[in-house]
This record gives structure tokens, sequence and C-alpha cells, in this order.
């Protein structure tokens, strides 16, 4: 089935989005709990913390306390939400998010908020970029990235109503809304932003509307580009990967992380299993340096240009 997708300017933060749906499902369920590390400004709750001050629990600065505390709250029947920046609330809290929440298999919701390298002037530290890979790694936690406003918020519905532990991986960064008819989010399932026959771009995130810019692209050169938003990269969906592998021949992979561990790392471990084909990494090799968010894309290939470049390699790759 062909189907056309395409961006509209403005941009939109997310995280408006992820805390205006908390919001309406708080007033509906006071099973909801939010459990903060002093960032309730940066989480976009001062609204929730407002309307419900009994269930906003922060903890100040201390990640591990907080996410044995929402595991705590989830065993005696809340529904917590985890907010915190994602290179804190991963880095630091890791073998609470191993034992307590994958482990335990509590339900647990955790929100990465500024993912990847959102903080850009700030340098590695701050800087979230192997998170897809370690999550991952904990297998029981699905993980999901968000590419645009309303799979936000759909995202945040899916995960206050499902029973298990869920990652959502929010950005700061400003992203257009995607015009495509008659959406839904299905976790688990990518999702078919355009069809193509003569390769495959897969993207999650605030790397979505950049895949489909690049296929633009391709098209001028008469070049057929299939665009997947794998919004849903553990569990991943393997039937949508090995199909895109059989039918176009070459796969790219663009995220905001690591080239390794996560999306890309995931699609390789699938076609390798499957239907080998070249697969093309698009992402971050490692440390970043300090820069701004849209130079840090430039330079590292997360561009129309750089994935539009990497789909030609992939393409010429088939032959060899």
């Amino acid at each position: 089935m062909a189907v056309a997708a395409a961006t509209t300017a403005p941009g939109f933060d997310c995280r408006k989005a992820w805390a205006e749906t908390l919001e309406e499902l708080a007033s509906a369920d006071d099973r909801i709990v939010v459990v903060v590390n002093d960032s309730v400004g940066s989480s976009n709750l001062g609204g929730f913390q407002e309307k419900f001050p009994g269930r906003t629990i922060n903890v100040g600065i201390a990640e591990q306390n907080m996410v044995g505390i929402a595991a705590g709250l989830a065993n005696g029947g809340r529904i917590p939400f985890v907010s915190a920046a994602s290179c804190f609330l991963t880095a630091r809290a890791m073998e609470q998010l191993k034992a307590d929440v994958a482990y335990a298999g509590f339900n647990v919701k955790l929100v990465g908020q500024s993912s990847g390298i959102a903080y850009g002037e700030l340098g590695a530290t701050h800087h979230s970029i192997e998170d897809f890979a370690w999550l991952r790694a904990l297998g029981p936690i699905t993980v999901v990235a968000p590419c645009d406003a309303w799979e936000t918020a759909e995202a945040v519905k899916w995960a206050a109503a499902h029973e298990g532990p869920v990652y959502l991986r929010l950005s700061r960064m400003k992203v257009p809304t995607l015009d495509l008819p008659d959406r839904t989010f299905t976790p688990g399932k990518a999702e078919l932003q355009r069809s193509g026959s003569d390769v495959t771009i897969m993207a999650n995130g605030t790397t979505v509307h950049l895949a489909l810019q690049a296929s633009d692209t391709l098209s001028e050169e008469g070049i057929s580009a299939r665009v997947l938003n794998m919004h849903t990269i553990s569990p991943l969906d393997t039937d949508a990967v090995t199909a895109a592998a059989k039918e176009t021949g070459a796969i790219v992979t663009v995220e905001e992380a690591l080239d390794r561990g996560g999306l890309g790392g995931a699609v390789a471990e699938c076609t390798s299993a499957t239907h080998p084909v070249p697969v093309q990494r698009v992402g971050f090799p490692g440390f970043m340096p300090t820069g701004s968010i849209a130079s840090l894309f430039e330079e590292f290939g997360l561009s129309r240009e750089g994935i539009a470049s990497a789909a030609r390699i992939a393409i010429r790759r088939k032959g060899a």
C-alpha cells in the first residue's frame, strides 16, 4: 500500500504533549503518580504538581532512590511515572532499573527527558546516547521513542494502560508533526510512513522527519526509498525488518543515539539471522564533543543529505 507522509512546521516540544496527556489520565485514575528528581520544571510537570500535589513525589537529586520508590509504589498498586533527564535516569539508576524494575517486572513507567544530545552544549556528561543499548539489554522493558506530539500522547496513554515496565524516550528538541492519515500507534509494530522499493530507511524519535526529507532527495534522483517509523526498538518489529530486507535489499538505520546497541544494532541482529542485507547505521560513534544540536547533527550525518548519502552507499553495497 502506498502511503504518503509529509511534515508541517512549526516544530513542537513533545514534553508539552506528554505533560498534558498525563494530567488528563491522572484526572480519571488516581493510581497515577509521578516520581521526579527535582525535575518538575524540566519535565513540564508544574501543572500536574499544582493539580495533584499529593501525587507528586520529589526525591531530590537521588536517582537510585527515585526508581526504588517507584518500584515500591508499583508493588502497592500505583502507576508511577518516573520522569528525569534520561542521562541521569538511566546511568545513575541502572542497578535499580535492572533489579527493581526489569527483574521484578514491576509496573513502572520510565520517562527519559531531554534524551540524545538535547543538552548539546553541556557535553558528554549530559548527553544520553547509550540509553537505547542499556535498556534494550534489560529485555522486559518496552522501549519507545515517539517521533512527534501526536505519537507522544498516544504512547503515554498506552503506557498508562499497559501492565509492565516501559521506557519512553523524549527529546526537548522541537519536531514537526507528521501528516499521515488514519494513524494508529501500536507498540512493537513499525509505522509505514512512505512506501519504496530500492532501500528502506528506518528511524525513530527526532530523526523520522529527517528520514522523510532524505527520501524526498532520493526520489529526485529516481531512487525509491521506503521510510519506516521504528518507534519501538524493544521488542523490535522483526516482521517489518525482514520484509524490508527481502523487498528492498538494503537498509539504513537513523537514530539520535549510539550507532550500535540501539536500533541499528537490533536491525543488524535481525537481518543477520533472517535475510542478510547491507545495513548502513547513522548515529553517533561514541562520546560526543560539545556543540549545538544542529552542528552535531550535521557533523555526524543526521541530516537530509547525510541520510541520503548513507542510502546511496547501502544501495551500492547490494551488488558487492
